[in-house]
């Protein structure tokens, strides 16, 4: 079973960068699909970004698309979420999570293990 751990969140101004780290244990990220989710305070959970297992094809939500880049590092057995010009509609509480693979804006398909989340909040 594969663990996964967020961390990386916290209070930002506008505009500011941030990058979220999500590690494994247990099991290797190298050769499965990973994706970043987030929800917001009484709002649903929502897909931001996804990629693909083995290469680096990503996949983004529009709303995110041109600032946000997701990565992985194998030999940590990490992918990232690299958050630039944050607003204050990114706030939220962001989760990674496995999956079987990607669809179009970030969606992941058949999710397998999920992270317990780092809080973001972008505000002045």
């Amino acid at each position: 079973q594969v663990q996964l751990v967020e961390s990386g969140g916290r209070l930002v101004q506008p505009g500011g960068s941030l990058r979220l780290s999500c590690a494994a244990s247990g099991g290797s990220l190298n050769y499965t699909a990973v994706g970043w989710l987030r929800q917001a305070p009484g709002k649903e959970r929502k897909a931001v970004s996804c990629i693909v297992a083995g290469v680096a094809d990503t996949y983004y939500a529009d709303s995110v698309k041109g600032r946000f880049t997701m990565s992985r590092d194998n030999a940590k057995n990490t992918v990232y979420l690299q958050m630039n010009n944050l607003a204050s509609e990114d706030s939220a509480v962001y989760y990674c999570a496995t999956a079987g693979g990607c669809l179009r804006q970030g969606i992941l398909y058949e999710t397998i293990n999920w992270g317990q989340g780092t809080q973001v909040t972008v505000s002045s």
